[in-house]
């Protein structure tokens, strides 16, 4: 567990994510698919170019611009849209073009508290642990640090 996130991998093809956050799942849906919620948030903070055609068959993508120069972008497309409780969206790393995985996101609330699980899988066990071994998941668990304050800020 890092923070408040739990990662494990519960086959060889598949990454799962799980974090609460003190929020409304309808607040919280809002804030993983309008850019002016994921500019606050998704890339840990940093200045977020964003776009997104948020539809079964639209596109959406994210332009992070790190402190130190660097830029890294991602895109994917929108795949199943159930608002508030369920995304299901390709995921592709710019920089790695060509290795695309599935990400399903799913919100469940209770008591006024949301639980977001992401399940993410891979083509093979290579990708994933590759993805594993990158330091996603110190990236994550600081996207969602930033997403908890930002939520925080909206109640």
């Amino acid at each position: 567990m890092i923070d408040d996130l739990t990662v494990t991998m519960p086959s060889d093809l598949e990454i799962k994510m799980v974090r609460v956050f003190d929020a409304p799942r309808t607040l919280v849906f809002e804030a993983h698919t309008k850019c002016e919620h994921l500019k606050h948030w998704w890339g840990r903070g940093n200045p977020l170019d964003c776009e997104v055609d948020l539809r079964p068959g639209g596109t959406y993508r994210f332009v992070e611009h790190a402190p130190d120069g660097e830029t890294y972008a991602f895109h994917g497309e929108y795949r199943e849209i159930q608002a508030p409780e369920r995304i299901v969206q390709t995921f592709e790393f710019e920089g790695m073009p060509g290795h695309v995985c599935v990400e399903t996101l799913e919100l469940t609330e209770e008591q006024g508290r949301t639980t977001v699980t992401s399940v993410t899988r891979f083509d093979t066990k290579e990708e994933r642990d590759g993805m594993a071994s990158s330091g996603m998941a110190d990236g994550a668990a600081e996207s969602y640090r930033a997403l908890a304050a930002y939520l925080a800020t909206l109640s």
